[in-house]
């Protein structure tokens, strides 16, 4: 016969029972918590109207005069570049958001194309003896569309505003982590594309100083050649682009944070491509003659604001990460030491974490394959095993919200034309070998492709390099902390 429970076991298996349940119910929550975030639709949707009419940057500010001097021997001083997105500088000439967004695109296949013939150069074997400038490279006939399309607005979604020269004038350069040489347009000029600033004359700068031949500087050029004594340098880029002219120094000034002289710049005689609007490019990759390798800075920092913004950010160099930054390893790769490699290990999609093998974020042996983060890429490109994973699952989690039909390189979009304010959403996550995660804002990958309420996943499928755009950076303080070979990322610091 059985026997009851006595009352005090009775009274603890109750309790039991109400902990479990409570320890379930937390549980559900904190899922629910962590899978969905609200998105504020109508105000990503006024932005895209906004972006027409909004009064650009002038197109030609005071000359800068620092307040300190500093040198490329002591960087203890933060010195800083204002930060401004394309459509704040020169105004969109679309006739509405869908062709602008088709021209972004367009520069951003454009920028993977450079990237990606930068790492095939680095595996293939050749050596810079082999390479000489060749002054017929392209010609702006050779550049086709959808290339063209592109030409009327240039390459780059987010310049500095960079002093050059002594007495300094400032000029708008394409900001790039995937390049070395800062380089921009200089009289007198062969064959050069339309700029917002004027043309930057090296006769009118007392610190400007060609670089000879047999300097070291030469030599660590991939491209070099030389003329009456001078280093010549070329740099080509994946989708036709190139610039050439005299590898020089001279004073590179941060608006009031202080200047660097002697600093390496390519003074570009002969410009072909998508550049249009910029003065030109500042190298911000790991490499000797790039910004960073030059300041010897121990860390640099971004933050990226929302592309169709009217407002600016910085861009800092030797200031310390934000103290509630996600840090990240960088990690290397043997082949190439040129671009900034991520240690990620998965991804996260609506509280699940995807059954994606770590191998498939990694560096292989051959050099191939690996993340890397990049300033002037925009949509996030991710090994195809990767990218199959989190469209799935983005789609399994948001099965409640309107589909629509793909966008050009996108093939998840939704219809939010008839949402009169704000939806719920799956979040997206990115995981680190060091067990942190970064959460994505909702603006971070679900972007317009037009004004009306189209919205797309803004991911994209690659058989080769993986690289972390811009897109999923907006709006977080991203730091390259060299000194500890390690990233962080901070939301909200702009």
């Amino acid at each position: 016969m059985a026997q009851t429970p006595s009352p005090i076991l009775s009274f603890f298996l109750v309790l039991a029972l109400l902990l479990s349940f409570t320890s379930v119910s937390n549980s559900i929550r904190d899922h629910q918590h962590n899978s969905y975030q609200i998105f504020d639709v109508s105000a990503v949707i006024q932005k895209t109207h906004q972006v027409f009419t909004q009064t650009p940057q002038a197109q030609q500010e005071e000359e800068a005069r620092p307040t300190i001097t500093a040198t490329a021997q002591h960087n203890s001083s933060v010195l800083s570049f204002s930060l401004h997105p394309r459509a704040s500088v020169k105004k969109p000439q679309h006739k509405d958001y869908s062709s602008l967004t088709r021209a972004r695109i367009a520069r951003d296949s454009a920028q993977v194309n450079s990237l990606n013939s930068k790492l095939e150069f680095a595996l293939s074997g050749y050596t810079q003896a082999d390479l000489k400038p060749v002054p017929t490279a392209v010609q702006p006939e050779d550049l086709e569309t959808p290339l063209t399309s592109g030409v009327s607005q240039g390459s780059g979604e987010y310049f500095a505003r960079m002093g050059v020269g002594r007495p300094g004038r400032s000029y708008y350069m394409v900001i790039d982590t995937g390049s070395d040489l800062s380089w921009l347009q200089c009289q007198p000029c062969a064959d050069c594309y339309q700029q917002t600033d004027p043309m930057f004359d090296p006769s009118s700068s007392s610190t400007y100083r060609t670089v000879s031949c047999s300097a070291q500087e030469c030599s660590q050029l991939q491209i070099s050649g030389c003329s009456d004594g001078k280093c010549i340098y070329q740099i080509n880029y994946g989708d036709g682009s190139y610039t050439m002219g005299d590898l020089a120094t001279d004073t590179v000034s941060f608006g009031n944070s202080g200047s660097v002289t002697d600093v390496p710049i390519g003074c570009g005689h002969d410009n072909v491509g998508l550049f249009v609007g910029a003065a030109g490019l500042v190298g911000l990759a790991r490499a000797p003659l790039s910004l960073p390798g030059r300041l010897r800075a121990t860390s640099f920092s971004y933050c990226l604001v929302n592309r169709d913004s009217s407002s600016s950010s910085t861009l800092d160099f030797n200031s310390a990460p934000p103290g509630d930054s996600v840090f990240a390893s960088m990690v290397r790769n043997p082949k190439l030491d040129l671009f900034y490699y991520l240690d990620m290990v998965g991804i996260n999609v609506g509280g699940e974490t995807l059954s994606i093998p770590a191998s498939v974020f990694q560096v292989d042996g051959n050099g191939r394959g690996g993340v890397i983060v990049d300033s002037g890429t925009a949509v996030t490109r991710l090994n195809t095993q990767a990218y199959n994973a989190l469209r799935d699952a983005f789609k399994k989690y948001a099965s409640d919200l309107p589909s629509s039909s793909g966008f050009s390189l996108f093939d998840t979009c939704y219809d939010f034309s008839s949402v009169g304010g704000s939806v719920r959403v799956p979040t997206v996550s990115f995981l680190f070998a060091s067990g942190k995660r970064l959460l994505l804002k909702p603006s971070n990958y679900l972007v317009p492709v037009d004004g009306r309420g189209k919205f797309c996943l803004a991911f994209a499928p690659t058989s080769s390099l993986s690289i972390i755009g811009n897109v999923q950076q907006q709006g977080t303080r991203v730091s390259f902390d060299l000194a500890n070979r390690q990233f962080g990322f901070s939301p909200n610091k702009c």
